[in-house]
């Protein structure tokens, strides 16, 4: 649910890169400011994905998404001239 998510707040903040290193350090931060939801079935991940109905979580996710982007964009962990957008 973080990285389907993931595009909708980048979209919303314009000149953060988005290279495979920062959108991997924007879920990790966004994951580790969550409470764990794990599926180890398809059965779990339906039940977890009907938990997605929930405003309150997917404001959660909003809300750790946007705090991770604005951490990893202060310090990224790649080179400056290697900025994707």
């Amino acid at each position: 649910m973080v990285w389907e998510a993931m595009d909708s707040v980048l979209e919303q903040k314009p000149g953060i890169c988005r290279c495979e290193k920062c959108r991997a350090d924007i879920a990790a931060y966004a994951l580790n400011q969550l409470s764990p939801h794990y599926a180890a079935s398809k059965m779990g991940e339906i039940l977890i994905k009907t938990g997605s109905l929930d405003p309150d979580m997917n404001v959660a996710i909003l809300v750790a998404l946007t705090e991770a982007v604005e951490i990893v964009s202060a310090n990224p962990r790649h080179e400056k001239g290697s900025i994707s957008e």
